[in-house]
């Protein structure tokens, strides 16, 4: 009975050490489970939250580079309007003035002559379209005697500009056009316009869009 009594305690014993491995590694299988689980739902919510965090970076970003530039564009158009009517010297001679460049010639030419220089350079003779651009090409002239674009070469009376346009109203000297043989070409001086012949030799003054000077 002693040696059956040990033996039945002895196998009670492993029986519940058995069930303890047991139990330990169906924690630890659980637990490995319960980790694959978070691992396997967690990973996408985290990479998805990333993303977003991303996107809404860029975006933020793009949005101030855009208001960057609409304020520098407002910045240059503001400058522009307000120096409009200014007088600015640059390189080369050319002077802008009321979104045109303008050169005035230190030589004298015919007014053909004149003109070859002026289309040579992108330019052509000056179209005076207003008082204020009569006024400046005195000014910058100081009143000497300058070729402008205007010819009545084709037909004797109608005066056209060099772009093909036709006059309609100008700054005559009250005693001009006179209408002599071959005067046909017109300057620019203290009084205001006058007919003479295009062979003469005088100063002219070129002129050109902002755009055409850019480009050179």
């Amino acid at each position: 009975m002693s040696n059956s009594g040990n033996m039945n305690i002895s196998d009670k014993h492993g029986m519940e050490r058995e069930y303890e491995e047991m139990d330990i590694k169906s924690s630890n299988v659980n637990a490995e489970r319960e980790y694959m689980n978070n691992k396997r739902y967690q990973t996408p919510r985290n990479t998805v939250r990333i993303r977003n965090y991303r996107a809404s970076v860029v975006c933020l970003v793009l949005l101030c580079v855009l208001l960057l530039t609409a304020v520098i564009v407002l910045c240059v158009h503001s400058h522009t309007n307000k120096d409009l009517t200014k007088e600015t010297h640059l390189l080369d001679g050319w002077i802008y003035y009321q979104s045109s460049i303008y050169f005035i010639s230190s030589k004298i030419k015919s007014w053909s002559e004149s003109r070859r220089y002026c289309t040579e350079k992108g330019a052509d003779l000056i179209i005076i379209n207003n008082r204020e651009e009569q006024d400046f090409v005195k000014k910058i002239s100081a009143d000497a005697k300058v070729w402008i674009g205007l010819t009545d070469s084709d037909v004797e009376g109608t005066w056209k500009w060099v772009d093909g346009s036709t006059l309609t109203s100008g700054f005559w000297d009250p005693r001009e056009p006179n209408g002599h043989i071959r005067e046909d070409c017109t300057l620019n001086d203290s009084s205001g316009w006058a007919d003479y012949p295009c062979s003469d030799n005088y100063k002219w003054i070129c002129e050109k869009s902002l755009a055409l000077y850019s480009m050179h």
